[in-house]
């Protein structure tokens, strides 16, 4: 059985991941690589319990430092593991840094790179991602995208073969779980929320947490909203609220990071999704619940143009306030494929390798 190693180290790759291992271990030896880049235990362990990932093969425990230092610990490590395995080709998702690593590595080594996630563009250079997934792309084998418009992303850079639209894989993901979730989550009534009484948000990047000033406009804003804001805090979140001496007041429920069913529970029964997550803007569109991103752009340019999301560049306490009152409205259909993403995946690179 020919060989797959799959490298993953972040919450949103455990999600993607969690459909297409299924999937790739009916033909495949799927070898399994966490790198660590998220180390905290509810932003990891609990997700591979939840969402029945394997056990990692291979556990690289590369968690805090600089990125250009965890880039260089993964690419090291990984090139260890490509050594022992001798894959016939390595998988990896997104845009983090465990992604660049692993197609680095695996470049390096002469090992075909299938992306999953591939041809997102924000053209905000100023990210790390945004670095991570264009250099990831120009060297992979085969780029797995979730849309047409992220095909015309890669053509305008003049990637144009091993270019397949197979959907979005976090749509399978939502769509196998979301039954479960509903079911079973208790954080609604340890919370004692009612649906469409309260907001989710989901705060993490460095443009957004890192300011003072930034942050307390938006906490200002949460609290200035007509129900309450359940929040989730980031590791990063939270040492920069108690650096910077924020109070969070009292229209602000502030919670530990949840598991995956959880979140897609709160986000579902919420009266509006508020982030500046790249994934959770497609869970709350996967869930029918109105977003707000709070970014200049975003990869997911479809979910704006409909309508289903909308954009507040400046963080500004009164435009937040603002976009989270409005009515947003939208037409309901598929922008990201059917919801079976994986499955082609497989059937795709079964037909190649």
């Amino acid at each position: 059985m020919k060989k797959i190693l799959t490298i993953i180290g972040a919450r949103p790759q455990f999600i993607k991941c969690a459909p297409v291992s299924k999937e790739l271990r009916k033909q495949f030896d799927e070898i399994l690589v966490h790198t660590g880049q998220h180390y905290d235990e509810k932003m990891s362990s609990n997700f591979f319990d939840e969402l029945n990932i394997p056990k990692p093969n291979f556990n690289l425990g590369i968690g805090g430092g600089t990125q250009v230092f965890q880039l260089s610990q993964m690419i090291s490590k990984i090139e260890n593991v490509i050594t022992k395995v001798e894959p016939e080709i390595i998988v990896v998702y997104g845009d983090t840094t465990s992604t660049l690593a692993g197609a680095l590595a695996a470049n390096k080594m002469n090992i075909k790179i299938a992306h999953i996630e591939a041809g997102l563009r924000s053209y905000n250079r100023t990210m790390p991602e945004e670095n991570n997934r264009v250099l990831t792309d120009h060297i992979s084998d085969f780029l797995f995208v979730p849309s047409n418009s992220a095909i015309n992303n890669l053509k305008k850079e003049n990637i144009n073969n091993g270019v397949y639209n197979t959907g979005d894989v976090m749509f399978d993901t939502v769509l196998a779980n979301m039954g479960v979730a509903m079911n079973i989550s208790e954080i609604a009534n340890s919370l004692n929320l009612t649906k469409g009484k309260y907001y989710f948000a989901t705060l993490h990047r460095p443009y957004n947490v890192d300011d003072i000033s930034v942050l307390s406009s938006i906490l200002g804003a949460f609290n200035k909203l007509d129900y309450p804001v359940v929040m989730p805090i980031h590791p990063r979140t939270f040492r920069n609220i108690k650096k910077f001496g924020i109070k969070l007041g009292c229209n602000i429920i502030k919670i530990d990071p949840v598991g995956y069913l959880d979140s897609i529970y709160l986000q579902n029964n919420a009266k509006k999704v508020i982030t500046d997550s790249g994934g959770i803007q497609k869970e709350a569109y996967y869930l029918n619940t109105p977003c707000v991103t709070l970014r200049s752009e975003t990869e997911w340019v479809e979910t704006v143009e409909i309508g289903a999301n909308i954009l507040v560049p400046n963080r500004n306490m009164k435009d937040i306030v603002y976009a989270v009152q409005y009515n947003q409205h939208w037409d309901e259909k598929y922008i990201y494929g059917d919801g079976f993403s994986a499955p082609k995946i497989l059937k795709i690179l079964k037909s190649k390798i």
